[in-house]
């Protein structure tokens, strides 16, 4: 995770990134990417493609980037994309 925020130019921003090995958080915010689809392709225990907005350990707002056909968002994934999550924050 620190390669890849480094990668990203995330330092000194209000961004963190954190990794979830064993799916933990993942599966107690039911963000676990169930279909078969992308689960044939990369695996179980995938995380959906999601952008949270937390404010001193309350989370504010949830963006998940999923739709009828495109259960991993790859077609559309703007609102996990930061302008979709910083829409949330006005």
């Amino acid at each position: 995770m620190m390669n890849w925020a480094k990668s990203q130019r995330t330092a000194l921003t209000m961004l963190t990134f954190l990794g979830d090995p064993n799916s933990e958080l993942t599966k107690a915010l039911d963000l676990e990417l169930t279909d078969p689809g992308p689960v044939n392709v990369l695996g179980p225990g995938r995380c959906k493609r999601f952008a949270m907005h937390v404010v001193n350990g309350e989370i504010k707002a949830v963006n998940v980037s999923e739709g009828p056909g495109d259960p991993a968002g790859d077609k559309d994934p703007s609102a996990s994309l930061a302008d979709g999550i910083m829409a949330t924050m006005k």
